[in-house]
C-alpha cells in the first residue's frame, strides 16, 4: 500500500510498534502530488470517492478522475490570484466538489479552512477577519448562502465567494469555472514551492467558552492519519470506508480523506442534511461498507432501530470518535451485529493519538492506550507524571519533537500557544485516569471537573449512568456551588418522548446513580429542559448551563 512509503514500524506487538513507528517524508512532501497523483497513476481506475443523497444521486470518481479535478480546481484558482499562503474557506457540506476544491488549494499551496454550514453571518465574519480569509467556496444551501451574504459587509479581506450549484448573482460559479480549466497543472516551483513545514490547514475549534482558536497544521497533517485509517479503521485496498461527519469538522480529515487514500481504500459519503438511522442502516447494506465510524450518539440512534432487518455482512470494523462512548452503546452495537467498538481520541489539534487498535483487548468505558506516533502522559497541576488511579490532564510529550498531525500553534495568537506548548508538553486540556495496564479513561474537560467535598467528579460518568435509565434521551452534568461541599453534582436533562419531568422522576433518577456508581456521585440537583445548548458540532456548552442556573 502507497502509505508504506512513508512509515517504519514493527507491528508485530503493540509494544513494538508503538517503540519502532517513524513518519519519513521528503522536505516538499505534498498530499496532492505524491498522494492523489501518484494513485491516479499506479491505480487509475480505482475508486476514490462513491458519493450519494437522499435523492438518490450517485458519483463514482476514481483515482485518476479526482486527480484531474484537482487540477482543475488548481488551476481555477490560480487563475482568480490565488496563491501559497492565501486562506480559502470551504463550507461545502458533503459535496464532492469539496474533495475537488481542497486539493486544488493543496496543490496550489494556499491554506484550506473547512467550515460547517450550520455558521451564522456572525460566525462567518469572526472567521474571515481572525484568518484573513481571502475567498469562500459555498455549498447550494439557502441558510448558508443568507449568512456569507449578510457576512461580506463587514469582511473586507474576502475577494471572491464561489457557489457549488445553480448560478445566483453576485457569485461565482464553482462548477462552471472548473469546467474551463485544464486537467493539468505542474508542480509549483520557484518562489511558488512548498515545503512540508509550511502551513496547509486551519481548523476553527468549538471551544464550549469563548470564541473558536484556529489551530494550524502543515503539509505533514496527512501522514499523521496513516494510524487513523490504517491501523484504526483498518482501511486497505478494495475496502470501502464510510466515516459520518460534515466536512467542515477535523473528523472529516481522519474518515473522509488523507489517510483513506494513503490506504487505497474508496471513501462513501452520504450528503443527507438531517442523520436517519434507517437511511444510514439502508447505506451500509446497500453499499456492503466495509469499515465505519460514527459519534457514539448516532450508534445509540441506530440501536433503537431493527438492525438485524439489515445486512451488514460486508462490515468488517467499527470506531468510534467524536464524545465518550459508553458502555451501553458498545454493548448494544455488538450484541446487533457481533461487532466491537474501537474507541478514538483526539482533537483538531491532533490526528487519532488514544485509541484501541485491533487485537488490543477493549476495556468498556476506556479510550484506548497511546496510538503510535504519540507518547502520552497523564500531567497534575505542577506538570508531574500521575500515577495509576489519579485524574490528570492528557498531554503530549513534545521535548523530543512533535509528532506528525500535532498542530503547529493557534494561528495569530502567540500567548495562547505558548499557553498550551510548555514545559516540553502540548497539554489537550481533556483530563482521564489510567490505570495500571497504561489504559486511559476520559474523565472530561479540565474546567469541568467537580469538585464536591474533597472528592473530584468527572461528568461523563455520572451522563453515562443516567443515559442508562430509560427515561433519558441526553444528561449534561456540571459542578453547581453548594456553601458546605464546595460543589455538588448538577444534571441538566432532556427526557424521551412519553416522560414527564416530576418529583418522583429526580428521585429514581437519584437512586438509579446511587446504585450503578459511588453514592457521592450522585445528583443532589436535577432540571429538566427541551433541548441542551450546544455548540455548532454538537458539543455540550457546558459554561452556559452553570451560568443559566
Amino acid at each position: 500500500m502507497l502509505y508504506e512509503r512513508f512509515i517504519k514500524a514493527d507491528t508485530s506487538s503493540y509494544e513494538a510498534f508503538h517503540k519502532t513507528f517513524k513518519i519519513t517524508a521528503l522536505e516538499d512532501f505534498n498530499y496532492g502530488f505524491d498522494v492523489l497523483d501518484e494513485l491516479s497513476k499506479t491505480c487509475p481506475n480505482s475508486l476514490a470517492l462513491l458519493y450519494t443523497n437522499p435523492a438518490g444521486e450517485e458519483k463514482r470518481f476514481t483515482f485518476e478522475q479526482m486527480s484531474k479535478n484537482s487540477n482543475r480546481a488548481a488551476n481555477y484558482f490560480k487563475g482568480l490570484g490565488i496563491k501559497k499562503g492565501d486562506r480559502v474557506m470551504l463550507i461545502m457540506k458533503r459535496n464532492y466538489q469539496y474533495w475537488f476544491a481542497s486539493m486544488g488549494i493543496c496543490k496550489l499551496g494556499a491554506v484550506v479552512i473547512p467550515a460547517t454550514v450550520q455558521l451564522s453571518a456572525s460566525d462567518i465574519t469572526y472567521r474571515c477577519n481572525a484568518a484573513g480569509v481571502k475567498m469562500i467556496i459555498c455549498a447550494n444551501d439557502a441558510d448558508t448562502i443568507y449568512a456569507v451574504e449578510n457576512a461580506m459587509p463587514n469582511s473586507p479581506t474576502v475577494m471572491f465567494t464561489a457557489l457549488v450549484g445553480p448560478e445566483r448573482k453576485g457569485w461565482l460559479d464553482f462548477d462552471r469555472g472548473l469546467s474551463s480549466m485544464s486537467d493539468s497543472f505542474p508542480r509549483p516551483e520557484a518562489d511558488e514551492r512548498m515545503l512540508a513545514t509550511d502551513p496547509m490547514l486551519i481548523y476553527f475549534t468549538s471551544g464550549t467558552t469563548g470564541h473558536p482558536k484556529m489551530a494550524l497544521h502543515n503539509f505533514l497533517y496527512p501522514l499523521g492519519h496513516i494510524v487513523t485509517a490504517r491501523f484504526w479503521h483498518t482501511n486497505e485496498p478494495g475496502g470501502l470506508h464510510f466515516t459520518i461527519s460534515d466536512t467542515g469538522w477535523a473528523k472529516a480529515a481522519w474518515g473522509k480523506l488523507y489517510g483513506q487514500w494513503l490506504c487505497e481504500s474508496s471513501v462513501f459519503v452520504y450528503d443527507f442534511d438531517r442523520f436517519n438511522a434507517k437511511e444510514v442502516l439502508s447505506k451500509l447494506e446497500q453499499y456492503n461498507i466495509t469499515t465505519f465510524c460514527a459519534p457514539p450518539t448516532m450508534y445509540r440512534m441506530i440501536t433503537q432501530e431493527p438492525v438485524h432487518a439489515y445486512d451488514l455482512s460486508a462490515l468488517k470494523h467499527c470506531c468510534s470518535a467524536g464524545e465518550p462512548l459508553t458502555p451501553e452503546v458498545f454493548s448494544d452495537w455488538k450484541r446487533m451485529t457481533g461487532h466491537e467498538i474501537h474507541e478514538g481520541f483526539g482533537q483538531s489539534e491532533t490526528t487519532c493519538c488514544l485509541g484501541t487498535l485491533p487485537g488490543m483487548p477493549i476495556k468498556l468505558g476506556s479510550m484506548g492506550r497511546p496510538l503510535p506516533g504519540y507518547d502520552i502522559i497523564l500531567a497534575d497541576k505542577k506538570g508531574r507524571r500521575c500515577r495509576p488511579g489519579e485524574i490528570g490532564e492528557i498531554c503530549v510529550c513534545v521535548d523530543q519533537g512533535a509528532p506528525t498531525g500535532l498542530f503547529l500553534e493557534y494561528f495569530r495568537d502567540e500567548e495562547l500557544t505558548k499557553k498550551v506548548w510548555c514545559d516540553g508538553l502540548y497539554h489537550t486540556g481533556d483530563t482521564a485516569l489510567i490505570d495500571e495496564d497504561g489504559y486511559f479513561w476520559y474523565v472530561g474537560r479540565a474546567d469541568d471537573i467537580i469538585k464536591s467535598s474533597g472528592y473530584r467528579i468527572g461528568p461523563f460518568e455520572v451522563e453515562s449512568v443516567l443515559l442508562e435509565h430509560p427515561a433519558v434521551l441526553e444528561a449534561a452534568v456540571t459542578g453547581a456551588p453548594d456553601p458546605v461541599r464546595g460543589q455538588v453534582v448538577q444534571a441538566t436533562i432532556v427526557l424521551k418522548p412519553g416522560y414527564e419531568g416530576s418529583d418522583l422522576l429526580k428521585r429514581e433518577l437519584q437512586n438509579h446513580v446511587k446504585s450503578l456508581t459511588a453514592p457521592y456521585k450522585y445528583p443532589r440537583i436535577i432540571y429538566f429542559v427541551d433541548a441542551l445548548p450546544k455548540t455548532v458540532s454538537g458539543k455540550i456548552k457546558r459554561a452556559e448551563i452553570r451560568r443559566a442556573n
